[in-house]
């Protein structure tokens, strides 16, 4: 190897492998600096994305086990309201038990009805005043707990009652039925509960029913919305094939099965696929039965003279549309093509018969309390349940993570000081490539 001046070999190599000593000492000065073995992508792409995946798995389950302990939180508000209103209706019992017997007179029973009426009233307060994060509790409504996972699908149905005195201790749960002399004419309508369901007719209701919101028109060239006018259709069987008591008997089925929100003897189409929150409805033959739900709204008379805070679960009036046939109402007063459901009126303690009545009513709602709070209950420990799980994911999912991202300090260290040592080697290695080129002026003393 010839020696020469015009390149410094050696001073290059010399410099090229303290740049790469020198980056490799940068990059530990980053791992001992942040704790973190990835820092960039360029340290490790893969574990980088598998790292972040993990991360956001972790931020989702850690915020979904907070979430479960929220719900918890909710349904221990809903308890304890509910413990106070049992505590009401064991008194409610000691009040109607003593106006119950024979030794109390008119004026005594008003003041324990007084007392009564005080404990029904408290009972709605309850119901309307339990809020959680400024959410009414007993709503009636659902709420669901979301739980994250890869799905976005996981969660927790919640279903407080609705909490009203009238639901708990009024005689709930009678029903009035309906039967039809003829099939009815498109346009008739019929208020149930607090919906309006019109008749629309149909070529043939007794067919197959299927899940699409829209129904043939009489022609079945075009299709109808499931709305008309706010009300809910109710489609008509007058297929020619079916006798007359058959399309009757199909027609009042689906008018049962739109109250309930599903098909029934032909294509039932309700709103949105809702049922009726007030009403159930069944349906035998040529005559549809409506009943006021489990959540305790009483039945009231058809009367427009009735107040609102009565109540209302079944209001049966029919409109007549193009045909004007009369329906009849079984069981209950008719009134000209209208129907005045028997009144479903509020117990109270003024007699002993209705004391009794009351007794009755209240140990229900006793029951009824007793069997809603074992149910939030359940959902508590579920909750719970989901939250030790949840945790126990977070815990092994960040040791998974840990091991992609953390930096091993006594690795580190070490790479430190072999490091520093190579960078200063290097640099001496460099200042001796660059002294040795002088060495050429010995040549020409």
């Amino acid at each position: 190897m010839p020696i020469g001046i015009l390149n410094n070999i050696a001073s290059l190599s010399a410099e090229n492998q303290l740049s790469v000593t020198n980056s490799s000492l940068q990059s530990t000065l980053y791992q001992l600096s942040s704790g973190s073995r990835i820092n960039s992508g360029a340290d490790d792409a893969a574990g980088l994305a598998i790292a972040n995946g993990l991360q956001a798995n972790i931020t989702a389950l850690s915020q979904s086990a907070r979430n479960a302990n929220d719900g918890v939180g909710m349904l221990q508000v809903a308890d304890g309201a509910l413990a106070q209103v049992t505590t009401l209706l064991n008194r409610a019992v000691t009040l109607a038990t003593e106006s119950a017997t024979g030794t109390v007179g008119s004026s005594q029973r008003v003041a324990l009805n007084a007392e009564y009426t005080a404990i029904q009233n408290e009972i709605d307060r309850i119901g309307n005043t339990t809020t959680y994060n400024g959410m009414q509790v007993f709503n009636g409504g659902s709420q669901n707990i979301f739980l994250s996972d890869s799905n976005l699908s996981s969660s927790i149905t919640v279903n407080p009652i609705n909490l009203t005195a009238a639901g708990l201790v009024n005689a709930a749960g009678q029903s009035v039925s309906i039967s039809a002399a003829v099939n009815p004419t498109a346009g008739d309508t019929i208020l149930i509960g607090n919906t309006t369901y019109t008749f629309v007719d149909g070529s043939n209701a007794n067919t197959a029913a299927t899940t699409t919101m829209q129904v043939a028109d009489q022609t079945g060239a075009t299709a109808e919305t499931a709305a008309v006018g706010g009300a809910v259709k109710v489609l008509i069987d007058s297929n020619s094939n079916d006798s007359a008591a058959t399309q009757i008997a199909n027609t009042l089925a689906n008018l049962a099965a739109a109250v309930n929100g599903g098909p029934g003897a032909g294509t039932v189409y309700q709103a949105g696929g809702n049922a009726n929150l007030n009403v159930t409805g069944t349906s035998s033959g040529m005559n549809a039965t409506f009943s006021a739900t489990a959540a305790g709204l009483a039945l009231a008379p058809g009367s427009a003279a009735l107040d609102a805070s009565n109540n209302i679960a079944i209001t049966p009036t029919i409109t007549a549309g193009g045909g004007g046939q009369t329906w009849s109402l079984v069981g209950a007063n008719v009134a000209g093509t209208g129907f005045l459901a028997n009144a479903n009126a509020a117990t109270d303690l003024l007699s002993a018969a209705s004391a009794k009545t009351a007794l009755t009513a209240i140990n229900a709602a006793i029951q009824t309390i007793a069997a809603d709070r074992g149910a939030l209950g359940a959902v508590v420990n579920r909750l719970q349940s989901a939250s030790n799980v949840i945790t126990n994911q977070v815990q092994n999912l960040t040791s998974a993570e840990n091991g992609i991202t953390a930096a091993d300090i006594p690795s580190a260290v070490a790479n430190l000081t072999k490091y520093s040592i190579l960078e200063q080697t290097g640099i001496s290695s460099l200042a001796q490539a660059n002294q040795q080129q002088q060495l050429v002026l010995k040549l020409l003393q």
